[in-house]
């Protein structure tokens, strides 16, 4: 009998409303100097940096809280070398991710570069994965997407040379994720059409991987099915609240199947297509799933067809059926559904595809001749 295993090390604080009532529950966790990461912008502007700054100061064991608020949509490496040195100043213990998932990530990264001593250029290029010295991390999501705040990989990028890929390691899970869809509630809808169709792809592709368990299904079964709903109920009423909450939920729950059964060939092949594009990622992603759907049908149509059925309410019989099934479920959302539709121009397929890298082998189509060529060839004409 096959073995199957869960790993879920982060303590979690899940609830509408309930943030700063966690931290005050954590008081003891929550010592020293602590370094806030984030994106700023928005947050700043609405005054949550400054009170979720004064939140900590409050706590009896911190000592300082200084705050890295210069992170990008895309966080990049010489962000994180910036950040880290902040921190060094700071002698930070403890470092604080609050934002989108490009917070959350740019503290892990953050945190490990801070602990270990190693650059972030050592960790992204030569796939070091952080050791325990790595500063615990506390993540406060703002935006319900990524499922960060509970994964253990920081996604970061390199512009200069057109590279997009991952930290990763078991030192990298937040020790604290405090999930709470208040801060969702003023995303504006095309941030919340991306990040939420982000989350729709975590469960579709740790679906379909060939190291799901069915632990992991049971999770990928519900947040299709919910999430698909929550981000149409979205798309017609921008301010529901239940709605925001449950894709709060599918997104937290998301980031327990990253860690568990990863994801499939439509993450590995939006890196490079974010990293020449600055495109968002669900974008990104949006752009190229009506076409992985197509091929995913050739080799596993069972899988397509249950996916599609939970998402759509119909079961496609052919491979053109359900990549026009996502497609229409896509534009629905107001989500591109070709890469050309990100700038992508003929010649840059070839660049995009050479470029992909990383762990392929957990989707059923990897050992199809050529298919990152043909996804992205395709992917051009929808």
């Amino acid at each position: 009998m096959r073995m199957y295993q869960l790993e879920i090390p982060t303590k979690i604080y899940f609830g509408r409303g309930i943030a700063f009532q966690a931290l005050a529950e954590e008081k003891v966790f929550l010592n020293g100097n602590v370094l806030i990461v984030t994106t700023g912008r928005s947050l700043n502007r609405l005054g949550y940096v400054e009170k979720l700054k004064k939140e900590l100061q409050n706590l009896p064991n911190v000592k300082s809280v200084a705050i890295y608020d210069q992170i990008s949509a895309n966080p990049q490496l010489q962000e994180i070398t910036k950040a880290a040195e902040e921190g060094r100043e700071n002698r930070t213990d403890i470092v604080v991710g609050f934002g989108g998932g490009s917070a959350i990530d740019a503290a892990k990264a953050v945190a490990a570069v801070i602990g270990t001593g190693n650059s972030v250029e050592t960790l992204f290029y030569q796939h070091i994965e952080p050791d325990e010295r790595t500063l615990p991390v506390v993540a406060i999501p703002t935006t319900a997407g990524t499922g960060s705040e509970l994964s253990k990989a920081a996604i970061l990028s390199d512009y200069e040379k057109h590279k997009k890929g991952g930290v990763r390691g078991k030192n990298l899970y937040p020790k604290l994720a405090i999930v709470d869809s208040v801060f969702t509630e003023t995303v504006p809808l095309h941030i919340t059409m991306e990040t939420g169709f982000d989350v729709l792809a975590h469960a579709i592709e740790s679906y379909v991987s060939k190291v799901a368990s069915p632990f992991t299904k049971i999770l990928s079964e519900q947040v299709i099915s919910t999430a698909g709903k929550a981000l149409m109920e979205l798309e017609e009423d921008i301010q529901n609240k239940e709605a925001r909450e449950k894709m709060s939920y599918a997104s937290m729950i998301m980031g327990i199947n990253l860690g568990n059964a990863s994801t499939a060939m439509p993450h590995r092949l939006q890196y490079p297509l974010g990293a020449y594009t600055k495109t968002s990622h669900g974008s990104g992603l949006a752009a190229i799933y009506p076409t992985w759907i197509y091929y995913e049908y050739t080799v596993n149509s069972e899988t397509i067809r249950k996916v599609l059925e939970q998402l759509t309410g119909k079961e496609p019989t052919n491979a053109e059926q359900a990549s026009g099934l996502m497609k229409d479920f896509l534009k629905q959302l107001q989500l591109p559904v070709s890469i050309r539709e990100l700038g992508v121009k003929e010649n840059m397929l070839s660049i995009l595809a050479e470029d992909v890298s990383g762990n392929l082998a957990n989707d059923p189509l990897a050992e199809t001749e050529n298919i990152i060529y043909k996804i992205y060839e395709r992917a051009m004409k929808e």
